[in-house]
C-alpha cells in the first residue's frame, strides 16, 4: 500500500506540510473555501502519516483578517476613480483583485518557508487563484522549479482576454508575466508585482478540455506545451506523462511542483467542483498522473484545488472529497501494489 518517498532533494526525516487555505476569492461560487475543512476531516493527515511522512498541520490559515490594503477605493476592480483607457477598463473587470494578491502573497510565504525547511507542502484549496501564491513560493525556495498543470481549463487569462474577470482562471498569466506592467505603483496591477516568474518552458498541462479562444492564442503564442484530452485518448496517460516530464523536465533534475484542480478529472470521478466539464481524466488516469510524478523523486509541492463540498448531493460531495484525498497519497507514494 505505501512506499516511502526515494525523494533526495526533501529533508530527513520526509515532512508534509499541510495548508489549508479555505479561500474563494477567485471565483463567485460559494462553498470552494469549505474544501480544504472536508479533507481534513476525512482523515487526510492520519493518512499521510500511515505512509511514513511527518505531518505538520498548524490549522487552517485565516483570511478573514486579511482585507485589502487601506487608502484604496476599489472602484469595479480598480483603485482609479476615472476609468478612461483600454488597461483601466480591463482591470476594472478584474474580481477582487486587491483581496486575491493579499492572500496569494501571504500563502507564497507560507509555502515558501516550508520549502526553505526541506518540508513538502501540500496545499489544499480553496480555488485555483491560489497557484498564484502556492507556485510563487516554490520557485522562491526552488528557482530552477518546473510545473505540471493538471486541469479542465488552462487558468491562463490575461486582464485583456478574460470574459469573466474570475482571477481562478489568470493565476498563470500572472506567474508567466504574461500582462502588462502596472502603469503606476498606486495601480492594481501594482498589487501582484510580486508574483515570481515561472518561464514558459517549464510549464505543461494534462487534461485541457475547455480552453477559451483567447488562451489557444496564448497557448500557441508562447509555445505552452498542453496535453489535452485529445492527447490522452491517442496516446494513453503513461505516454502523456512521460512527453510531459520529458518537456519540463528533460534531465529529470529539476524540482516538480505539481498543481492538481479535480475538475481535470470527469465529473463522474468529482462532481463537487464548480466548474465541471464532461469528457475528463478517469479515476485511474487522475490516480496514474500522481504516482508517475512520485516516482521521479522530485516532487517538492503539491496543490489539490476546487474541491467545492456546496455543490452536489452529500453523496457526489463524499466522492469528491474521497478522490481527493486518494490523489494526494498517490502522490505522497501510495502503491497499488
Amino acid at each position: 500500500m505505501s512506499s516511502m518517498s526515494s525523494n533526495n532533494i526533501l529533508s530527513s526525516p520526509k515532512t508534509v506540510a499541510i495548508l489549508g487555505c479555505p479561500f474563494s476569492g477567485g471565483q463567485p461560487k460559494p462553498g470552494v473555501d469549505k474544501g480544504p475543512i472536508h479533507l481534513v476531516q476525512a482523515g487526510l493527515i492520519n493518512q499521510v502519516e500511515e505512509l511514513g511522512w511527518h505531518v505538520v498541520f498548524d490549522g487552517h490559515h485565516q483570511f478573514e483578517d486579511v482585507s485589502p490594503p487601506p487608502n484604496s477605493i476599489q472602484v469595479n476592480g480598480t483603485s482609479d476613480a476615472v476609468v478612461d483607457t483600454a488597461l483601466d477598463a480591463s482591470i476594472a473587470r478584474l474580481r477582487s483583485p486587491l483581496l486575491v494578491a493579499q492572500v496569494c502573497k501571504s500563502v507564497a510565504s507560507a509555502v515558501q518557508a516550508h520549502a526553505e525547511m526541506g518540508r513538502l507542502p501540500v496545499t489544499l484549496g480553496g480555488d485555483h487563484s491560489l497557484a498564484m501564491g502556492t507556485i510563487s513560493g516554490t520557485l522562491r525556495a526552488y528557482d530552477q522549479a518546473c510545473v505540471i498543470w493538471i486541469d479542465a481549463h488552462a487558468d491562463i487569462n490575461t486582464i485583456y482576454s478574460t470574459d469573466t474577470g474570475n482571477i481562478h482562471g489568470m493565476p498563470l498569466s500572472f506567474l508567466l508575466k504574461l500582462n502588462p506592467p502596472a502603469p503606476s505603483p498606486d495601480s492594481v496591477l501594482a498589487k501582484f508585482d510580486w508574483v515570481s516568474h515561472l518561464p514558459a518552458e517549464r510549464l505543461v498541462y494534462i487534461g485541457l478540455r475547455d480552453v477559451d479562444k483567447g488562451e489557444k492564442e496564448i497557448l500557441k503564442k508562447h509555445n505552452i506545451k498542453a496535453f489535452s484530452m485529445h492527447d490522452v485518448d491517442r496516446y494513453g496517460i503513461g505516454k502523456v506523462v512521460e512527453m510531459a516530464l520529458d518537456h519540463v523536465n528533460p534531465q529529470r533534475d529539476r524540482p516538480i511542483h505539481l498543481s492538481f484542480d479535480v475538475d481535470a478529472l470527469d465529473p463522474s470521478v468529482a462532481p463537487s467542483t464548480g466548474t465541471p466539464v464532461r469528457g475528463g481524466l478517469t479515476f485511474r488516469e487522475g490516480h496514474y498522473i500522481c504516482e508517475a510524478i512520485h516516482e521521479t523523486g522530485l516532487l517538492v509541492a503539491l496543490d489539490l484545488m476546487e474541491v467545492n463540498p456546496a455543490l452536489e448531493d452529500a453523496e457526489s460531495v463524499r466522492q469528491t472529497v474521497t478522490v481527493g484525498c486518494s490523489l494526494v497519497r498517490s502522490a505522497l507514494g501510495e502503491t497499488l501494489l
